[in-house]
């Protein structure tokens, strides 16, 4: 596994770590992240993944 694909890895098990997190406190009913501020997290998530796979070309 090269360093580029390692750093994608990472980066998606760090966002599944963190969406947990939320869903955990979701269902505990506990102040959280909004709705928007967790899109916009994933959308910044999906993008770098996604400039990643890019320059693998």
């Amino acid at each position: 596994m090269d360093i580029e694909a390692f750093t994608r890895r990472e980066k998606m098990l760090k966002l599944r770590e963190e969406l947990l997190a939320v869903e955990e406190d979701r269902l505990a009913e506990c102040a959280g992240t909004t709705l928007d501020e967790l899109n916009k997290y994933m959308d910044g998530i999906i993008d770098e993944v996604e400039m990643g796979k890019e320059s693998l070309g």
